[in-house]
């Protein structure tokens, strides 16, 4: 991404922000399963309440649910998955957006230690 992106405050963050079609840019699995449909997929596309992970062809896609939750103290987003054979929460750590709205970055961790960047162009 070559626009300049700003770090966004998560606390007063539009929840609208996280959803739409992003690319997994780089992920560390941790403890995470490997062979689970978040750490394979290459696009996840959160659309209102609809999950789709997508995984690097020829997989199949899963889709499911997603909803964003927000601590009551700190008013921190995390994102809730759930998923045929999935289902987790991910603290949002960085939203970072170009002025534009049109290049953002989102980076997640997951309860299982995998952590996921996320690019939308």
């Amino acid at each position: 991404m070559s626009d300049l992106l700003l770090d966004i405050n998560l606390q007063q963050s539009p929840d609208e922000y996280f959803g739409g079609e992003w690319q997994v840019a780089n992920r560390v699995l941790n403890h995470n399963d490997p062979g689970s449909p978040l750490a394979q997929a290459a696009k996840l596309v959160l659309a209102p309440g609809q999950l789709e992970a997508k995984p690097i062809p020829p997989g199949p896609s899963q889709t499911g649910q997603w909803a964003v939750m927000r601590d009551e103290i700190l008013n921190r987003p995390y994102l809730n998955f759930e998923l045929p054979n999935e289902a987790t929460r991910a603290l949002v750590t960085r939203l970072r957006r170009s002025a534009d709205g049109l290049h953002s970055q989102l980076n997640l961790y997951f309860a299982s230690g995998m952590e996921m960047q996320l690019d939308r162009a």
